[in-house]
């Protein structure tokens, strides 16, 4: 029941109400994001939503716009000179991600769930589907993440989410809610640059 219908009507009240209270802090990123380098202020990619069905997520641009949109951070040749001043702020605080409540809104994403993977990135897809965790829909953050975010090895990751696909509970997501906000308060497993 929860699955079902609660965690839906949970994740359309509070994206509604964090569009609507975070307004004037999106208003502010943006245009710190115009002042610091040119191109866009949100940058879309394609990723793997439920089913391995593919959706384009939002995120304020960090990087610089000609760098190329379907690497992963890690794989790009000296990837600290690709992010911007104001992009290595947003990714350290994850207020990069805050244009993916939009996501959750209209129904492509959840606030927790699995991160969505990059559509190329083949091993940890893969992995995922060992464990089920394509048969739920992504989210904002998950149980990954609270457990080492990009410090962790892609079939320890892989794990994780299966897991939490297993038993979607609130209490679970409600954990999972609380230690995000204590890890990103803490900058907690995350990683800039070649691991």
């Amino acid at each position: 029941m929860y699955n079902k219908f609660f965690k839906r009507l949970i994740d359309i009240v509070l994206s509604a109400i964090g569009l609507l209270v975070l307004s004037p802090v999106l208003l502010v990123i943006a245009i710190a994001i115009k002042l610091d380098s040119k191109g866009p202020v949100l940058f879309k990619q394609k990723r793997v939503a439920k089913g391995k069905e593919h959706f384009q997520i939002l995120k304020f641009r960090t990087m610089y716009a000609d760098v190329p949109k379907d690497v992963p951070t890690h794989l790009l040749a000296d990837p600290e000179s690709k992010i911007t001043k104001i992009g290595r702020f947003l990714r350290k605080s994850s207020l990069d991600e805050l244009p993916q409540i939009w996501n959750i809104l209209v129904g492509e994403m959840r606030i927790i769930g699995p991160r969505p993977a990059l559509w190329n990135q083949f091993d940890l897809i893969e992995e995922r589907d060992r464990y089920g965790a394509n048969d739920v829909r992504p989210g904002l953050t998950g149980l990954a993440q609270i457990m080492g975010r990009d410090e962790l090895p892609i079939d320890v990751k892989a794990k994780y989410d299966g897991d939490y696909a297993k038993n979607i509970t609130f209490v679970n997501d409600v954990k999972i809610f609380f230690g995000t906000i204590t890890s990103v308060l803490g900058a907690k497993g995350v990683k800039e640059g070649k691991q």
